[in-house]
Order: structure tokens, then C-alpha cells, then sequence
């Protein structure tokens, strides 16, 4: 999967890396930048997707879709697809020219929206990668575990970055007896959950 990848998601996901780069340094306003997630996260997620349960993979928070082109890459290996949802219409173009540039636009589903308003028509949730503003993580996992097959995987970045901001959601769910659940210190922390 990593040692394979093809040109094309390689080639965007540099483009990606030097936009996200320039970003952090240039002063670009938050709700402006991409706010990409580290490669190392994306191998993470990547393997995680992997070995999910068969059924509906989603994201929330597309960003430009860098750590979607990683997820990608386990839809390649799987034979599965991704739906992932971007609010900023901004962002969303952007994406929708990294799936076509990385032509993996075959097995990402990119919707322009508030994921809240879609999620009542996705069944069988088997994998999800929460990566937006950290107030509606817990409204998201609220509504998406009771949608969520058996063994279904939930992630949420940034719970080591952003602990305080995140610790009431975190302590929920590392007390939901519907999952079993922890930090994995990869990245900016990554909340790894899985559905009993």
C-alpha cells in the first residue's frame, strides 16, 4: 500500500504538503488553511480502513483532501469507497481537483455540506475519520456510533494537540460502554474507537 503508491496520489499529496507548509508559515487565517494532518496519521488511518469491517467509510472534514488520499489508498486495496464531506465550499474545489489529480475520483465521494444534514441516509457505518472543528466532535459521534456496524471503527484527530479543548468529548467516550476506546499518540493524537 505505502511501498506501491501510484505517481499520481504521491505528486498531489507533495502538492498538498507545500501548500500546507506555506500556510503555517504566511500568516493565511485559520478557517483559510488546510490544516493537513502529518503522513504519519495518514498511514494510520490508512491501515485502520484496511482492516475495518465491511460497510459504509466515511470522513468529516475534507480539508483539501490529503489525509482522503490516504484513505484511498486502503479503498484501492479493499475494493471499498469513501464518502467524505467538506462544509467550506472553498476547500471542496480544492479537493475535488486533488481526487480527479490523483485519480481516485472513481472511489471518493466528495459532498459539499454539513455531513450533519446527510448522515440520516448513510447506513452501516463501518469507518469514520472526524478531522473538523473540534466543537461538533462530539455531536458527530453521537450521531454516527448508533449508525455504526459491529466492530466499526471511529476516529477523531487532534485529541493530544487539542486535549483541553477536547477532554470533556474524550472522557465520554473513554467511559461509552459501546465502545472500547483510547489515544494512540500518533500525529497530533489520534481517539481510536472501536463499536462492541
Amino acid at each position: 500500500m505505502f511501498n506501491d503508491m501510484p505517481t499520481e496520489i504521491k505528486e498531489r499529496m507533495e502538492v498538498l504538503s507545500r501548500i500546507d507548509e506555506m500556510d503555517r508559515k504566511d500568516g493565511t487565517p485559520h478557517l483559510k488553511r488546510l490544516r493537513q494532518i502529518p503522513a504519519e496519521t495518514g498511514k494510520f488511518l490508512a491501515l485502520s480502513l484496511s482492516n475495518a469491517p465491511a460497510g459504509t467509510a466515511i470522513e468529516i472534514g475534507t480539508s483539501a483532501g490529503y489525509s482522503t488520499l490516504w484513505m484511498a489508498l486502503a479503498c484501492r486495496e479493499t475494493g471499498g469507497n469513501i464518502i467524505t464531506f467538506e462544509i467550506l465550499e472553498e476547500k471542496a474545489i480544492m479537493a475535488k481537483e486533488t481526487f480527479r489529480a490523483a485519480k481516485v475520483d472513481d472511489i471518493v465521494e466528495l459532498i459539499n455540506g454539513d455531513a450533519k444534514e446527510f448522515l440520516n441516509g448513510i447506513k452501516d457505518i463501518s469507518f469514520c475519520f472526524v478531522d473538523c472543528e473540534k466543537e461538533y466532535y462530539a455531536e458527530y459521534y453521537e450521531a454516527i456510533i448508533p449508525k455504526m456496524v459491529s466492530r466499526g471503527l471511529f476516529l477523531a484527530d487532534n485529541a493530544i494537540s487539542h486535549g483541553d479543548v477536547l477532554k470533556p468529548f474524550i472522557d465520554n467516550v473513554l467511559s461509552d460502554e459501546n465502545v472500547d476506546a483510547m489515544i494512540v499518540p500518533v500525529g497530533k493524537g489520534v481517539l481510536y474507537c472501536r463499536k462492541r
